[in-house]
């Protein structure tokens, strides 16, 4: 989380925090380690993201494949940021280096029904593709649809109808950080925050209302294709790595220092987009796509992250107060309507935001160990009187499987929702054997956790193929494929752990850890 300030080693901080990368194999296995088997009907796939994957088509012209309308394509490619070491945009990469899925779509799916066996993929429609011009005066259906650019209409049916070729079911994702750029000047407001126009998020009020429009109007279009539905991607690193600690291992647009007042309206702003855009989506989408007696399931995709204290004795506060404001404030607001908008652990009920959810997305990666402030006050008084963590001691801690379960209790009994592990991976840019190590460590956890009376739907590796990992470029890689971002042909080449994960989606039996 504040990779600027601490010892790194191996993978960044931020990003083994925020569903982008972890430092080799974990620390230990789950339960036993023996042979297991998953359910008949649980779902194994990849997830990708469109901003990361879509771009560095081999053939297709620049129009036809470029998103140039999402504030992180700007943020990525603008002079006044990429040049400015406070973006912290350590790839370097522009981009349009990425794996090419907006092309090689039909290929990539191929290859994950018959090499990988999988059954569902995770993706992400892109705002900025459907919608690249304001849609504030525009309502009703019709109107929006002869609005929407008709080329990326046409393209996300054609993946959809790909998908069902191979019998795999998509799990869509609305809103994966990128936002239009007719929404958020993501380089006017890093450069004067205070000036800027529009403001994304903070323009509360206006970006949740044409969020819930876009929603809305992809539930009825695509809903005849689609039953699975998130609304928003890890919606914390929104608020805190784009608002208040933008570092080099997780910076997002627009990469301002310490803007508390802002970083409050954020974390509101994504609690009733989420609530408004659930809405939209129940509401729209009325049709059962894969025949399971349900039109729509909609949930967010929030990561988790295991807390600890570096002295046991002195940290037990900050452990404490970290726990709630990263696991929990938020998710508290979309389930249960407590609304803790100041972050002081005083919520407040919010009918509107209850009961906004059919599932949990759980984003499994790495922990963090804290340090409480030596007087026990805030370092962050304007945001929150719990935040008693001292940034300047703040270390990671590796994936740990076997604190999964823990969490996923909290989302089965705490929360009353049903669990899909939305992403899990680790990076392998040698191909040593440590992903496949990883891969079986986190599904042995998982396994257990199932045969302990878990709710657990689901599994998604993240990703599919190398692809852009935001400030990093591609500098990153995670994919269960490899890509080099030079190759005219982004030819895709199998890492080890395609093998492993390929026997286990085939069989759904699990070999034992050694």
């Amino acid at each position: 989380m504040f990779a600027h300030l601490v010892k790194r080693s191996g993978c960044l901080l931020a990003a083994v925090l925020l569903g982008a990368c972890s430092s080799g194999a974990p620390a230990s296995t789950a339960a036993d380690g023996g042979a297991r088997t998953f359910p008949a009907d649980f779902m194994f796939g990849a997830a990708i993201a469109g901003f990361q994957a879509d771009m560095g088509c081999p053939t297709l012209a620049a129009a036809q494949c470029v998103d140039r309308h999402s504030d992180w394509y700007v943020f990525t490619t603008a002079k006044q940021t990429v040049s400015d070491a406070n973006a912290h945009l350590s790839g370097q990469d522009p981009a349009v280096v990425g794996p090419g899925f907006w092309e090689l779509y039909a290929d990539d799916i191929t290859r994950a029904d018959h090499e990988l066996h999988h059954d569902a993929l995770r993706m992400s429609f892109e705002w900025s593709r459907i919608f690249p011009n304001a849609t504030d005066e525009i309502e009703g259906f019709d109107a929006l649809q002869k609005a929407a650019d008709p080329d990326a209409l046409a393209h996300y049916h054609a993946v959809l109808s790909e998908l069902k070729k191979h019998h795999m079911r998509p799990l869509v994702t609305l809103y994966h950080y990128a936002l239009p750029t007719w929404i958020h000047d993501a380089v006017g407001c890093h450069v004067d925050f205070a000036h800027c126009s529009p403001r994304g998020w903070v323009d509360k009020d206006r970006t949740v209302r044409e969020a819930a429009k876009y929603a809305a109007f992809c539930a009825q279009e695509f809903g005849g294709e689609v039953d699975y539905w998130a609304t928003i991607n890890e919606p914390l690193q929104n608020m805190v790595f784009g608002y208040l600690l933008p570092n080099a291992g997780r910076s997002h647009p627009p990469a301002v220092l310490l803007q508390q007042a802002a970083a409050s309206t954020v974390f509101e702003a994504l609690i009733e987009a989420h609530a408004r855009m659930y809405d939209a989506v129940k509401a729209a989408d009325t049709v059962d796509a894969d025949g399971d007696g349900h039109a729509s399931w909609v949930g967010v995709v929030y990561p988790f992250v295991p807390i600890e204290p570096a002295d046991a004795a002195k940290d037990a506060d900050a452990v404490k107060n970290v726990d709630y404001l990263w696991n929990h404030a938020y998710l508290e607001a979309v389930v249960h309507g407590q609304l803790d908008a100041a972050m002081s652990g005083k919520p407040v009920m919010r009918a509107d935001l209850a009961n906004r959810m059919d599932y949990i997305g759980v984003n499994w990666y790495g922990g963090l160990r804290v340090t409480g402030t030596s007087d026990g006050s805030s370092s962050l008084p304007e945001l929150s009187p719990l935040f008693t963590v001292n940034p300047l001691a703040l270390t990671e801690t590796p994936n740990r499987p076997e604190k999964l379960a823990g969490f996923l209790r909290y989302v089965n009994e705490g929360l009353g929702m049903p669990a899909i592990i939305t992403e899990n991976g680790a990076a392998d840019p040698n191909d040593d054997g440590s992903a496949p190590a990883f891969l079986l460590a986190n599904l042995h956890a998982v396994a257990d956790a199932i045969q302990g009376g878990a709710d657990v739907r689901g599994y998604f590796y993240w990703t599919l193929t190398d692809n852009y990992e935001w400030n990093h470029g591609m500098d990153i890689r995670m994919g269960l494929y490899g890509v080099d971002k030079d190759d005219p042909k982004k030819l895709r080449h199998a890492r080890k752990t395609v093998a492993v994960y390929a026997e286990i989606a085939k069989t759904h039996e699990l070999p034992a850890v050694h």
